[in-house]
């Protein structure tokens, strides 16, 4: 059963799925590159999260590695200036922006080792190796604390790109960005989560107040070792490896088919072509040299074919964190007394309120992610973002010598720096883990996940390190450096950035506008013909009529 949509038909398959096939002439006699054509396994959004809840289980599993990112952010803020924290080791704005920053640096080298693991080990064994503890915790001096952090770095660096490169290949076209912002609002949550676990141990007796948070890091580590092995493996992963049989089971169980349903829905079989024809490909590409390809591999992400994908994962995670959010989660306290908020007590609730209004921002994303698509967000998000930075370096320049007579001006800042938050848990928060995960193809999608998130972390390193500085030499030109960056967020993603939204990621490469050339998309086309997906298109279209 089909229907007429545009130049093109849309035709219903088995378990509610839709093959929607487009073409500029008949379908019997074209040549496989002249139709392009799309697919769904059901509706998007919270519909479709419900309808495979198999598949959003184990992404909100995976998910956990984003929570032990998030739940850092979160507790540093209450650590930092917690009374017997800081009367251990007083330390000034240098000293604390390094405390801060050097678990970004150790993320980095994660992130970076991750990608070699993922393709060697697989995505769940890695996942496993990353998951780590916090040694922090049991410091006794200063250096234990910083070397403690580093160490732990290295794990949140490396889940940081584990997680969101398996929920991105265990997710079908219709889902995958919903529940790749699951990662989003699982940093959220644990930012959320850590905050106000330090706020309510704040006052207990002694090192207490912050061991006991930082300890509480080691509930989605031992999480993570105990249940990732319980996850599925991803069928790109086991195509990759030639494991064929293991991969159909794999991707059967993850769209809810059973072995004798499986031979029979086009759709499934249509994907797990792709994933062959994507493999073989990216193989005829490499060379047969494994060890010059393994050399090569990371180079070839600046080669002409893959360097826009690539500067797009460097750049969206470069503006996520430019934007600032990381500044107010790491030294909320810090930003909301420059901005005129007095008492400690206001100053803590006012920094644990941006945690809240990301995680509920966050939520929206997660429903419409997928019906709006990305570029709208990332349009209006960076406009609202960068309208409440320039506000607050106006209102801190006006009256920020006189914060008490101007308590309206203070206020009107907070509003300000939660409308900012909730703009970019709408936006950059959420998307910065989608992009890089479904521009890239299959054999450089974890090297190239890796590289975009190591950009976070660079990035992130930067601004945990300037900020404490930053903000005692100028709080006003520190939200209008923000408010620059976040400005000229919206021109790179008016002019620089794909829509990506329902494109499967073996078809990715015409949204770029490669396979390279026309060699490359003949090659594709012949290994597509090889491999029956034409014939399957043409015969589904056939048969409909």
């Amino acid at each position: 059963m089909s229907r007429r949509v545009g130049n093109g038909y849309a035709i219903k398959t088995p378990h509610g799925g839709t093959l929607t096939v487009c073409s500029s002439s008949p379908f019997a006699d074209e040549p496989a590159s002249t139709y392009t054509y799309s697919y769904a396994y059901g509706p998007t959004g919270l519909a479709g999260l419900f309808r495979n809840r198999y598949a959003a289980g184990c992404a909100i599993f995976a998910s956990i590695g984003g929570l032990s990112f998030g739940y850092d952010q979160g507790v540093i803020a209450n650590v930092l200036v917690m009374k017997d924290f800081a009367s251990r080791w007083p330390v000034g704005p240098w000293e604390k922006g390094t405390m801060t920053a050097v678990l970004e640096l150790g993320a980095l080298f994660g992130a970076l080792l991750a990608g070699v693991l993922a393709d060697k080990y697989s995505r769940r064994r890695s996942i496993f190796l990353a998951s780590r503890s916090g040694f922090q915790a049991g410091a006794q001096s200063l250096n234990q604390l910083i070397l403690g952090r580093a160490v732990g770095g290295l794990g949140v660096g490396a889940l940081s790109m584990l997680s969101p490169l398996y929920m991105a290949e265990i997710s079908s076209p219709e889902l995958r960005g919903s529940l790749m912002a699951l990662e989003q609002l699982a940093i959220v949550f644990g930012v959320v989560f850590g905050f106000w676990s330090g706020f309510l141990t704040r006052n207990a007796p002694g090192s207490a107040s912050w061991r006991i948070p930082l300890a509480l890091q080691f509930l989605p580590g031992i999480s993570l070792c105990l249940g990732c092995f319980l996850l599925p493996p991803s069928p790109r992963f086991l195509v990759l490896k030639g494991r064929l049989e293991d991969a159909m089971q794999s991707l059967s169980r993850l769209r809810l088919r059973t072995a004798a349903e499986a031979p029979h829905d086009p759709l499934l079989q249509l994907e797990f072509l792709e994933m062959q024809v994507d493999v073989a490909l990216e193989t005829q590409n490499s060379g047969t040299n494994e060890k010059e390809g393994l050399m090569n591999s990371w180079g070839k992400l600046f080669h002409r074919e893959y360097v826009d994908r690539t500067f797009i994962g460097i750049m969206i995670m470069f503006f996520q964190q430019w934007s600032g959010i990381n500044a107010l989660l790491y030294y909320g306290p810090m930003l909301v007394t420059s901005i005129g908020v007095e008492g400690d007590m206001v100053t803590l609730l006012v920094s644990g309120g941006i945690g809240i209004v990301q995680f509920l921002a966050v939520i929206p994303a997660i429903l419409y992610l997928d019906k709006l698509g990305r570029k709208p967000l990332l349009r209006g998000g960076s406009a609202l973002m960068a309208v409440s930075h320039i506000v607050i370096a106006i209102l801190i320049h006006h009256y920020g010598g006189n914060w008490t007579t101007h308590s309206s001006a203070a206020w009107l800042a907070v509003i300000c720096i939660y409308t900012f938050t909730a703009a970019y848990g709408v936006s950059f928060g959420p998307i910065g883990w989608v992009l890089p995960s479904e521009v890239f193809p299959l054999s450089m999608r974890s090297k190239g996940v890796s590289l975009a998130t190591a950009s976070n972390w660079i990035n992130n390193f930067l601004i945990g390190l300037v900020t404490p500085p930053l903000i005692q030499s100028s709080a006003r030109g520190t939200f209008f450096l923000f408010g620059t960056a976040c400005f000229a967020a919206y021109f790179w993603s008016t002019y620089l950035v794909p829509e990506t939204a329902g494109v499967s990621l073996e078809e990715m490469d015409a949204v770029f506008g490669t396979t390279a050339g026309k060699e490359d998309g003949r090659v594709k086309a012949e290994l597509e013909q090889d491999f029956g997906i034409h014939d399957l298109i043409r015969g589904l279209v056939g048969r409909s009529h």
